[in-house]
């Protein structure tokens, strides 16, 4: 019944003890305390939830949102054509683009052309 000071057996109560004197506390691994990240549709900057998510070329969509930016027709994975991060249907894509040989055609960027001319340009500035 009565033991010496100093020759204490180790009860229950201490071993639940961690060295800073709190009680150790194990959470289940599976259950994380961080926030949701909130992904935002590309089209409509709304919310997407996971339901309706949809990723084309690393950019989030609603399923409803992702259409031809030419004649607004729904679109899905199999169905798209991308070009400079605009999504287009491909008989559009086909209509607008490769039609004329050349994609930067209507970009705003310089012609492969011109490129070329400006080599000639040199090169018979060279030799002369």
């Amino acid at each position: 019944m009565f033991q010496a000071p100093g020759a204490a057996s180790p009860s229950p109560a201490h071993e639940a003890k961690n060295s800073s004197g709190g009680s150790t506390v194990q959470r289940s691994k599976s259950f994380s305390l961080k926030a949701q990240v909130k992904e935002i549709c590309t089209a409509c900057q709304k919310t997407v939830y996971p339901m309706e998510r949809l990723v084309a070329d690393k950019f989030v969509f609603h399923n409803s949102c992702f259409c031809c930016k030419h004649c607004h027709t729904k679109l899905s994975l199999g169905s798209y054509a991308a070009l400079h991060g605009e999504f287009y249907c491909k008989p559009h894509f086909q209509q607008l683009f490769k039609s004329k040989g050349n994609y930067d055609e209507g970009f705003g960027r310089r012609q492969h052309k011109e490129l070329w001319v400006h080599k000639e340009v040199e090169s018979g500035t060279k030799s002369a």
